[in-house]
């Protein structure tokens, strides 16, 4: 495992997240087995989220911290203000109250990174920013950011901050992976892949800012479950927004070069779709939902996966020649 540091956050952060996604008191037993052997692989860093699975991921993390007693060897990386049916919720209320929800369910003083799981750009940014630095104040997050907050917003955010003497956002997570993302597969997310999003990405690599970046395999997408041929055939509700969101002539073209590669160099085809988003000229770091300790240490592997710049443009479609 390989890791960094980010503004804020006491501990080293590690360069491959364990998402939490999957996490659940239902199957508590396998919940903790997962999460033990993540740890003991290096991954120190949990990313979970006040909505997912209606706080039951937060739930099962809390009560794994306290059966282990091991808070300080884990860096708790959280995400509030996720709208609902009704309304958008980007709102002081609603950020101290999914806050207080998720240091209640973690069974934690304090959160290391807190992201707000989106934005809403018609609210001026101010008392966002200004309600956050209240909590980082009293010690309930150390650092904060935003998830599926545009570069612009971010920077918006942060030069109020330098104006008012307040502590701006360290990190950002938005999607970013080899397959180009067609279509949005949530409602207000965000990528950095494609042409269109270069503006973006070199804001991200002038500033060094922290990516927490999701669905760096496609969504499965580089799994090799998906072909040009079956993606009728898939009903599953992830699955069939792998097809929706990813599965383009373009994305299987890069996904043979992916291929290719991987047979050269002796790596699976997620090692090297991975390394492509970690040997970008960017600060990454991935969320990977990883179901079992040897998808994960797969993940690690990528981490030593150096690819030259020609074989970058080459598996982007940038260029023929590597």
């Amino acid at each position: 495992m390989k890791y960094a540091k980010v503004e804020g956050v006491t501990q080293p952060v590690a360069r491959i997240v364990q998402g939490g996604v999957m996490l659940t008191t239902k199957e508590l037993d396998k919940s903790f087995s997962l999460l033990d052997a993540v740890l003991a692989l290096g991954g120190t860093t949990i990313d979970t989220a006040h909505g997912y699975g209606v706080g039951d991921s937060e739930r099962t993390l809390g009560k794994w911290l306290e059966a282990r007693k091991n808070r300080d060897k884990v860096v708790i990386i959280t995400k509030g203000c996720h709208p609902n049916a009704d309304r958008e919720r980007v709102t002081p209320y609603d950020m101290t109250s999914d806050l207080h929800d998720s240091l209640a369910r973690l069974k934690t003083d304090s959160i290391d990174l807190y992201l707000l799981h989106r934005d809403n750009p018609k609210l001026p940014v101010g008392p966002i920013v200004e309600i956050l630095n209240e909590h980082k104040k009293a010690g309930k997050i150390h650092a904060f950011g935003g998830s599926n907050w545009s570069s612009a917003r971010i920077e918006e955010a942060n030069a109020y901050a330098k104006q008012n003497g307040l502590t701006g956002f360290a990190a950002s997570s938005p999607n970013f992976s080899l397959a180009d993302q067609i279509k949005e597969p949530w409602r207000d997310c965000l990528t950095l892949s494609g042409p269109k999003n270069a503006p973006a990405r070199e804001f991200y690599a002038k500033t060094k800012m922290p990516l927490f970046v999701w669905s760096s395999l496609g969504g499965g997408f580089f799994s090799g479950r998906f072909t040009r041929d079956n993606l009728a055939t898939f009903t599953n509700y992830f699955d069939k927004l792998c097809v929706d969101c990813y599965c383009t002539e373009d994305n299987f073209k890069r996904l043979d070069r992916v291929k290719q590669l991987a047979c050269e160099r002796g790596l699976s085809v997620a090692q090297v779709a991975l390394a492509w988003v970690l040997n970008q000229p960017l600060n990454v770091y991935t969320l990977t939902g990883c179901n079992t300790a040897d998808e994960f240490k797969a993940n690690a592997a990528a981490l030593d996966v150096n690819l030259t710049a020609k074989e970058l443009a080459w598996l982007d479609l940038q260029s023929d020649a590597r």
